[in-house]
Formats: C-alpha cells, structure tokens, sequence
C-alpha cells in the first residue's frame, strides 16, 4: 500500500513538472498583443490576450476589426511553438469559426487566418505598451473641436454625409465616420449629443476605443450599452436619457485609464481599458490619435465636442 501510494505521488510529482516545464515554455506567448491583419489589400487593426488558466491551459480574448471581444476558450500549443485557436462568427458573413495560427519570433507574433468564408490572409503583432499614467497632468486649454459653424478640423472616412445646421453637427443618416485632423493622447472630452428611438453611435477614443452611444434607457448596463467601452468595460449603472434630449459625456484618458461620467453620473471610474476595440482605425496603442464619431449605424447629433489635452 505505501509502495502504490509512493509511486502514485512521484507519478503525480512528474506530472506537475511536465506541466510546469509546459507552462515555461508558453510564458512568452501570455500578454496583450496589438495585430495588424492582412486582408483584401487592407491592413485592419485586431487584439489578442493569451493568459494561463490553472495550471496548463492556455485561454485568451480576441477583437477582431469589428465586434467586441470575445472569449477563446483555448490556445493550443505544441512542441515547436506553433499556436492555435478558433474564434466562432459574431457579425462576420459565413458560418465557419475563424481559425489563427502563429508562432512568436524575437518577440514578434506572425501568422495567418481562416476567415468564416475560407479565405486566408496574413498577420504579425506586436506586444501592447503599458501606457503611463500621470497622476499630476498639466492641462492644456481647452479646443473646441466643433466650432458650431461648419467642418473645420474634421474630415470623414468616406462620402460625407455629416451638416451642421443650425449650430449641430448632425449625420442624418449612416454613412462615413467623422474624424479630427488633431491627434490626441491624454486628455477630457465634452461631448453633448441626441440621437432618436434606437439610436446607435459612438466616440471613439483616439480612434482606438469606442464609448457606446445607445438607446438604452431602462435596459441593464452592459459593456456593448450606453457608457460602456465597447465590448470591455461596463457602467456602474444605466445613466441614459430619453431618446430625443440632449445628453452628456464628460470622459478622461489618461494612459489606458479612463473615466466616464454620464448626464452627471460617474458610471466608469479610472478603470484600465484592455484593448483596442472593434472598429478602430488602428491598433498602434502607444501613438496619439484622432478622435471619432461613428457615423456608420444611424443618426445621431451634437452640439459641443471640446477637448482638454494634457500638456505635460
């Protein structure tokens, strides 16, 4: 009996090892990576995080250029360090699961992807920046980025369909995104905005995260509703209007810290953005970026947009 157990125990002892041995050789791979995906001759921002499980089992989160982030269940990984996973369709067309497969090489990730429709394209990522934070900003003076006039210090992404009338700047229907030609890092947002019944919009920050704007008075706070970060990080509570009034953001960024009070409610409070989401112009997290609304998915109006940079 003491024998069995004896053996049992150093069976157990050996398999801890080749587990710990398993888990060393895959440490590299845990962490943020920001992708750029090769596809149809566009290169399109997408995100991955691969992290432990237990003892042995490899899991993550992926954005691909549009949706919010989903879970993967497991990265595979076999012995020369070539990695697997698969991600089932969100607003992808196809039915298939996009399947990745890479390998990490001096500090680079490279690999290819089977779209939903068997497609296949090329990607490579870098690992994420820890941005800094800096507890004492200097602010600089507040811009006003919608001057109430006209489009100066904006440009769209396509055919424009964004007026300003009557002192709003308003896309009356989907259409192209609107973009600041100023690039950003740290800073304050103000931002007052409509939108009618069932509106869908967004601000995205630095053109990399996007703060949902959503009809979503008396539905639960969610990541993907009104005040959240899309698809990330989800509101202490539902702080949404009426359809039809006007509304408030007031959003601070500093780092990968951000802050959100809605109509006078702080419904986000300095939490750590993980990623790039879902519709960003790029995944260069380290770098300033344009503000921009989204314009894509329905009407949606504002009448001030200002914008307070940190200086130093």
């Amino acid at each position: 009996m003491i024998n069995r157990l004896y053996r049992m125990t150093l069976l157990l002892s050996f398999l801890l090892l080749i587990s710990y041995v398993d888990a060393q050789n895959t440490k590299e791979l845990e962490g943020r990576w920001d992708l750029t995906i090769e596809k149809d001759g566009k290169s399109l921002p997408s995100w991955l995080e691969i992290k432990h499980s237990g003892i042995n089992t490899l899991v993550g989160r992926f954005v691909y250029t549009m949706g919010s982030a989903r879970p993967i269940s497991v990265v595979k990984v076999d012995d020369q360090g070539n990695f697997r996973f698969a991600i089932p369709p969100q607003w992808e067309g196809g039915a298939e699961d996009m399947i990745f497969t890479g390998k990490l090489d001096d500090a680079q990730l490279s690999g290819s992807m089977i779209y939903t429709d068997g497609s296949v394209s090329s990607w490579t990522g870098k690992r994420a920046p820890v941005l800094p934070h800096n507890d004492s900003p200097k602010w600089g003076k507040p811009i006003e980025v919608f001057n109430g006039k006209d489009l100066t210090g904006w440009h769209v992404t396509g055919e424009n369909q964004w007026i300003v009338k009557d002192g709003i700047l308003t896309s009356p229907k989907s259409g192209s995104n609107l973009l600041t030609n100023q690039k950003f890092f740290d800073f304050k947002l103000v931002a007052e905005f409509r939108y009618p019944e069932n509106g869908n919009s967004g601000i995205y920050l630095r053109g990399r995260y996007e703060v949902q704007i959503e009809d979503g008075k008396g539905k639960e706070p969610s990541d993907i509703y009104f005040g959240g970060i899309y698809g990330f990080l989800t509101p202490n509570e539902m702080a949404a209007g009426d359809p039809g009034t006007w509304q408030r953001y007031e959003i601070t960024l500093i780092g990968s810290r951000v802050t959100i009070v809605a109509n006078g409610k702080a419904i986000i409070t300095d939490q750590s953005i993980p990623g790039i989401t879902g519709g960003a112009l790029d995944s260069d997290e380290g770098a300033p970026g344009s503000m921009f609304i989204q314009g894509d998915h329905g009407p949606v109006e504002f009448r001030k947009f200002v914008v307070t940079p940190v200086v130093e």
